[in-house]
């Protein structure tokens, strides 16, 4: 006679196949298991925030040089924020520099509200 499977098993089963996470902004929420057009709520099933992090620079820096930076980050935030590593996930966007007032300074520097956290030591 076979062993019927146990709720637990069946939910970390379902992560492989079709699981929908559910984040809020303090780290932990529920999660959502997709079954064809069905939705079944599961406290059991829990993840972590999915911080996504876009760093702008120059153009210059070699492929290693952004590789390397972007596994830094990479393991701040996982160390900052207390997620899973395959939660995060990092862009770098070259900005020319003679672009960097009108696509960086401006929108991202000087008139972000509430949301620039570091102020440079320049100003243009």
């Amino acid at each position: 006679m076979e062993k019927p499977i146990s709720r637990r098993s069946f939910l970390k089963s379902a992560l492989a196949l079709g699981t929908v996470a559910v984040c809020d902004f303090e780290g932990i929420g529920s999660a959502e298991q997709v079954i064809g057009s069905k939705t079944l709520l599961s406290e059991e099933l829990k993840e972590r925030t999915m911080p996504h992090v876009i760093v702008k620079l120059y153009p210059g820096r070699s492929e290693q040089q952004k590789i390397r930076l972007a596994e830094e980050i990479v393991k701040d935030v996982v160390s900052i924020i207390k997620c899973g590593e395959e939660s995060v996930s990092v862009a770098i966007e070259e900005i020319k520099a003679e672009d960097w007032a009108e696509k960086v300074y401006k929108p991202d520097i000087l008139n972000p509200p509430g949301k620039l956290y570091k102020k440079p030591g320049y100003s243009m």
